[in-house]
């Protein structure tokens, strides 16, 4: 009886599972993981541009944002400008208008002073005009003649003078 060993190297067998190990890593290697490489690094490609594309995108936003808030800065500015502005307009406007009135007033006031003295003169005029009269009626009833339109205005004249001084 013959002993096999359980342990023996036969050199032609070994010799052909190391080949056929070799052809299995080389087609493992060819079929699969270059694909599967090259897929990988397509999606990592992928991946790499999709973060680049938005990070560009965040900072073209930071960049809007910015304009944004500097556009609102200017505008509340102007806005606070023109506010400004129209209080100053309206404050010398309502100083015009008040200087308008006061000399409107002051005009008015003025006619009305010269109306009041022309009426006063009127007065003064019809009233001397029938006091005239009348101290020629007197006169002429004391007198009982008739006086010269020189005396008439003399006597006349005397009257308002002393109605003159006393009032």
């Amino acid at each position: 009886m013959q002993v096999q060993e359980l342990v023996g190297i036969v050199p032609w067998t070994f010799i052909a599972q190391l080949c056929n190990l070799f052809i299995q890593v080389y087609l493992i290697k060819r079929f699969l993981f270059k694909p599967v490489n090259e897929m990988l690094e397509k999606r990592r490609a992928k991946a790499d541009a999709e973060i680049r594309d938005a990070e560009q995108a965040k900072s073209e936003a930071q960049a809007i944002k910015a304009e944004y808030e500097q556009n609102m800065l200017e505008a509340r500015t102007q806005a606070n400008d023109l506010i400004a502005t129209a209080k100053k307009t309206a404050s010398l406007q309502s100083e015009e208008m008040l200087k308008q009135a006061e000399s409107q007033a002051a005009a008015i006031r003025a006619k009305a002073e010269k109306d009041i003295e022309q009426e006063k003169k009127k007065a003064v005029s019809e009233i001397k005009d029938e006091i005239g009269g009348l101290a020629m009626e007197i006169a002429g009833k004391v007198i009982e003649r008739e006086i010269s339109e020189q005396d008439h205005e003399k006597l006349i004249n005397e009257f308002i003078t002393n109605v003159g001084e006393t009032s």
